[in-house]
C-alpha cells in the first residue's frame, strides 16, 4: 500500500504552508509589509479545517510499538558468610540453596515501522539488543510475537518480521536525498510509552555528520519533538512517506530539547535489502583511506574552500587501486552526491550493493576526472581463527580475531588489514577490568610482535611476573605495563 495524498488535501496542506510562511495578497509595491498585513483571514471552511491529521490517518496504521525483553540470571547469595569455607560446607554448596541463581526480566520500549504488506518492520539495533523476546503491538491494539531478521549495530538498525497474517498496513519509502532543510516532517512513535503520538517540525539539517550514536554519521535533524520511546519510529515528508528513522536526541534533561536525529530513509532501506537477500548486511569494500579537508590541505590544493575527502592510501588489488584511484586524490562526489567528509564519503559508499558499479568525481591536478568503482565485498586474506582467550591474563574474557579486509570492514577499522584485533570483551573479565575494549589492535605483548590469534594465545600461556601490552586504538599505538 502507497501511502500518498489524495489531490484535495495536497492543495490544503499547500494553503496551510502558504499561511505558515505568511504569504499575503498584499502588491509587490510593498516595500515593508506590516505585521498585520501579513496575517491571513481564512476564506473558507475548508480552510479553516487545515490539519495534518490526513496524513497522520494513512501512516499511524504502519508505525507499531515495539516491546523486547531479555532474561538476566543472577546469583542470589543469602548469606553473608557464604564465602567461608565452613560455612559452605555445613549448610549448602554452590547452586543449593545459598547460592538460588535468581532469573530476572530486563523489558525495553520502542517504536517500529511495518515498511511491507507482509509484515517487515525496520527499527532501532538499541531497541531489540540481547532481546529473547520481541512483540509488536499494532495501532488498532492488535499484538503479535516478531522474529529478529537482522541486527545491524553499525547502523543502529534492525528488521523483524511479524507472526501473523497479513497484508499489513505500511508505509513507502520516500527519497530522502531529495529532503531540504525547512521542509515539514512528522515524527510518530511511542514516547515514554504513552502511547502513539504524533509531532511536528521542520527539517533542522540533512547531513549531520558529529552525532556519534552510529558508525555511519549521515543524520537528519529535525525540532519535532522526539523523546525516549521514540526511537525506531517513524519520520514521515507531507506526501506520507518515509524519510527517516527516528533514532537519538541532543539532550540535558533527558527530554526533547528541539534536537533530533533521524537515520535517512536511504540507509534503512539499504538494511531492510539486505534483509531480503540473506540476513545480513554486506557492505562494499574500497581498499582506500581518506580524510578530511581542513582548510591548510585546501590552500595547499588551491581551492576556493575545503571541500571533499583527500585519498591517503590506496591497497593494492582493491577495486579503488583497479578503478584507477591515487594518493592525493581529491573525491568530491559520488554518483553526483557532494562529499564533504569522511563520514559523508562513508555513507555514500556503504550504502550501494555489492554487484554494481558507482561513479568517483575525482579532482586530480586541478582537472575533475570521472572513476568507475567495481563494488565488491572484502576480501578474507586469511582466516580469522576466532578464538576467546580464557587463561588468566590480561586478555582473559577477549575474543580475538586475525585482521583481513573482511574483519577490518566488518569492524569498522579503515585501512587495517594486519594483526590481531579485540573482537569482543566479556563484562567483568580482566580484559575489561584492564580497559580493553573491541576494535583495539595487539600489536606485542612482552616485547613479542603478536601476528596471530594463536601467537598470542600461546604467549598468554605463560604468565609473566609484568605484563608489558602495545596496543594500537583510533590510530594511536599506547603501552601498557601490568603487574
Amino acid at each position: 500500500m502507497r501511502l500518498t495524498l489524495s489531490g484535495s488535501v495536497r492543495s490544503l496542506t499547500t494553503l496551510l504552508l502558504a499561511g505558515l510562511i505568511g504569504v499575503s495578497s498584499v502588491s509587490a509595491q510593498t516595500a515593508q509589509p506590516s505585521a498585520a498585513d501579513l496575517r491571513l483571514v481564512p476564506q473558507s471552511d475548508a480552510q479553516i479545517k487545515l490539519s495534518f491529521a490526513p496524513i497522520v490517518k494513512q501512516v499511524a496504521p504502519a508505525v507499531v510499538n515495539v516491546y523486547a525483553s531479555r532474561k538476566v540470571v543472577q546469583r542470589q547469595r543469602v548469606s553473608p558468610f557464604f564465602d567461608d569455607p565452613f560455612f559452605r560446607r555445613f549448610f549448602g554448596q554452590p547452586g543449593g540453596r545459598f547460592d538460588r541463581p535468581r532469573e530476572r526480566v530486563e523489558s525495553s520500549l520502542g517504536s517500529g515501522v511495518i515498511i511491507s504488506a507482509d509484515g517487515t518492520v525496520i527499527t532501532n539495533h538499541h531497541v531489540i539488543k540481547d532481546a529473547d523476546e520481541v512483540r509488536v503491538a499494532l495501532n488498532d491494539r492488535r499484538e503479535f510475537d516478531a522474529d529478529i531478521v537482522l541486527l545491524d549495530e553499525r547502523t543502529d538498525l534492525a528488521v523483524l518480521k511479524i507472526r501473523g497474517e497479513g497484508p499489513f498496513e505500511h508505509v513507502a519509502f520516500a527519497a530522502s536525498d531529495s529532503l531540504e532543510v525547512g521542509d515539514i516532517v512528522l515524527a510518530i512513535g511511542n514516547p515514554f510509552g504513552v502511547g502513539q503520538t504524533v509531532t511536528q517540525g521542520i527539517v533542522s539539517a540533512t547531513a549531520r555528520t558529529q552525532v556519534g550514536v552510529t558508525d555511519f554519521q549521515f543524520f537528519i535533524q529535525t525540532d519535532a519533538a522526539i523523546n525516549p520511546g521514540n526511537s525506531g519510529g517513524a519520520l514521515v515528508d507531507m506526501t506520507g512517506r518515509l524519510v527517516g528513522i527516528n533514532t537519538a536526541i541532543f539532550s540535558r534533561s533527558g527530554g526533547s530539547n528541539g534536537i533530533g536525529f533521524a537515520i535517512p530513509a536511504h540507509m534503512a532501506r539499504f538494511v531492510a535489502r539486505a534483509a531480503d537477500q540473506g540476513g545480513k548486511v554486506q557492505r562494499p569494500w574500497l581498499g582506500a583511506t581518506v580524510q578530511q579537508v581542513n582548510a591548510e590541505i585546501a590552500e595547499a590544493l588551491s581551492l576556493d574552500r575545503p571541500q571533499g575527502v583527500l585519498v591517503t592510501a590506496v591497497f593494492e588489488g582493491s577495486p579503488a587501486h583497479e578503478a584507477g584511484l591515487r594518493v592525493s586524490d581529491l573525491v568530491i562526489a559520488i554518483e553526483g552526491k557532494e562529499v564533504t567528509d569522511p563520514n559523508s564519503f562513508g555513507y555514500r559508499f556503504a550504502t550501494k550493493m555489492i554487484g554494481e558499479e558507482t561513479e568517483f568525481l575525482v579532482v586530480r591536478s586541478g582537472k575533475e576526472v570521472v572513476l568507475p568503482v567495481s563494488l565488491k565485498p572484502a576480501p578474507e586474506t586469511v582466516p580469522r581463527d576466532t578464538r576467546e582467550l580464557l587463561e588468566f591474563s590480561p586478555f582473559e574474557g577477549a575474543t580475538v580475531m586475525n585482521l583481513s579486509p573482511a574483519v577490518s570492514t566488518e569492524l569498522g577499522l579503515d585501512g587495517l588489514f594486519e594483526g590481531v584485533v579485540i573482537a569482543a570483551v566479556n563484562r567483568g573479565s580482566t580484559a575489561n577490568q584492564v580497559g580493553l575494549r573491541p576494535g583495539d589492535i595487539v600489536r606485542a605483548v612482552n616485547d613479542q610482535q603478536i601476528k596471530t590469534t594463536r601467537m598470542l594465545e600461546t604467549v598468554t600461556k605463560t604468565p609473566p611476573r609484568v605484563w608489558r601490552l602495545e596496543i594500537e586504538r583510533d590510530g594511536k599505538v599506547s603501552q601498557l605495563v601490568l603487574r
